[in-house]
């Protein structure tokens, strides 16, 4: 009994460094959003160079990730997460010495390139420590600090360029990362070959199994159907998200006239507290589902996302600020409920040597899609504006989440039995 609480004392220690670790990632990518006003006047940029910026990010994010996800299936995970966050926080720093849109684009680079190895890694440690009936509210956590990261580094971020100029968020959000690397090691460690006592072969990490072979991964990924369905609703999903991102700061400043700060927080705080109280809420709802059986989350992700797309209807109306508030807020709850769902699923439908593997291709297609979506926002805004790209995003909500309940309906039954049975044989 006392190995059991020290145990499970352990996987939650580990969620809780993760999301840590978590916030920080998105609060170092998020950072840049709220100091485009600045950044535009200081260095005579254009709608389209902004829009550059927030691209070429998610650019060489969607190009690292399928190599992260290789390196996270055949190296221990938690050294990839301390690698990772030791250099996307030295990235941060040095993006607060850039002084040209050339050098700014290489460190937007290099943070996509640095960052890409952290979420394989991380969701497949989690999953490592935690079974099918905790893996919802644990990889919840996660989800919850990587949203509060948005509003982290949009809101301070934008009161640190409001006070002290654009460059020192990031010099404070990069080394608050490496003292949190200095730190990990003591708290970060691998799941234990016996972590459940029920025998669930998640709780093998990559330094104790065969190394996973990378042909192998590509294989199997390939007869996965319902895969490929949550690679289209990334994909789909990746766009409109990463479009209010970039833009939704910019938005509340130029249409209601709000400093750096308030708009930095406008932008980030609505969208992602709700977001957050939508994931609290969907690991809860996860788990539960799940009880009934593990394909139902992919039930629930799919029923979210279409009672999500509505919302961003509203946008048509050129409402004012209470209105948009209520939009985004309700939209990005139900989004969340829907996200809670996400990587649950995919780690159920996926062998546990294969996870990192098809969390990165799936990063890859969504940062991918994600930076079209933003330079092509960038494009639209001048001839059509925000509101009408906003309210256009309901488009792609609908369609994946039509997509997700069609999965549920005809393929993830057999491909979460596919799994077990790879796992057992492995």
């Amino acid at each position: 009994m006392k190995l059991l609480a020290q145990l499970h004392e352990a996987r939650w220690r580990v969620a809780a460094v993760l999301a840590c670790a978590a916030a920080l990632n998105y609060a170092d990518r998020a950072a840049m959003s709220s100091v485009f006003a600045p950044l535009r006047a200081a260095l005579a940029l254009n709608d389209v160079q902004i829009g550059l910026l927030g691209s070429v990010f998610l650019w060489s994010y969607a190009l690292g990730s399928p190599v992260a996800g290789i390196i996270a299936d055949r190296w221990p995970r938690h050294r990839v997460i301390i690698v990772s966050l030791s250099l996307w926080s030295a990235v941060t720093v040095l993006t607060g010495a850039a002084n040209s849109l050339m050098l700014l684009v290489a460190a937007r680079c290099a943070l996509g390139l640095a960052e890409s190895l952290y979420l394989p890694a991380a969701t497949a440690l989690l999953a490592a420590h935690h079974g099918p009936e905790t893996r919802g509210r644990a990889m919840s956590l996660h989800s919850v600090g990587l949203n509060f990261g948005v509003v982290l580094g949009g809101a301070f971020a934008g009161y640190l360029a409001d006070h002290f100029g654009w460059r020192a968020g990031f010099w404070v959000l990069g080394g608050a990362g490496l003292v949190l690397a200095g730190l990990a090691p003591r708290w970060l460690a691998p799941a234990p070959e016996k972590c459940h006592p029920l025998g669930d072969s998640s709780a093998r990490g990559p330094a104790t199994g065969r190394r996973a072979e990378v042909w192998a991964a590509w294989r199997y990924l390939l007869r996965v159907p319902s895969y490929h369905v949550l690679l289209a609703k990334a994909m789909l999903a990746g766009v409109g998200i990463w479009i209010f991102l970039n833009w939704l700061p910019l938005y509340f400043r130029e249409a209601f006239d709000m400093t750096l700060g308030k708009a930095g927080f406008a932008g980030t705080f609505m969208l992602q507290i709700s977001t957050v109280l939508g994931i609290a809420a969907g690991g809860w709802i996860s788990d539960r589902a799940a009880a009934r059986g593990t394909r139902h989350r992919m039930l629930v992700q799919g029923l979210s996302y279409l009672a999500a797309a509505p919302f961003l209807l509203l946008f048509l109306t050129r409402p004012g600020f209470v209105a948009v508030a209520v939009a985004v807020s309700v939209f990005s709850f139900f989004r969340g409920v829907g996200q809670a769902n996400e990587n649950p699923t995919l780690c159920e439908i996926m062998p546990a040597r294969f996870r990192s593997t098809a969390i990165g291709v799936m990063n890859t297609c969504a940062t991918a899609a994600g930076g079209c979506g933003v330079l092509l926002a960038g494009v639209l805004k001048k001839s059509f504006g925000l509101n009408a790209v906003f309210a256009g995003i309901s488009v792609l909500f609908v369609i994946a989440g039509l997509a997700l309940i069609f999965a549920y309906r005809r393929w993830v039954a057999g491909d979460i039995e596919r799994a077990r049975h790879a796992d057992a044989a492995h």
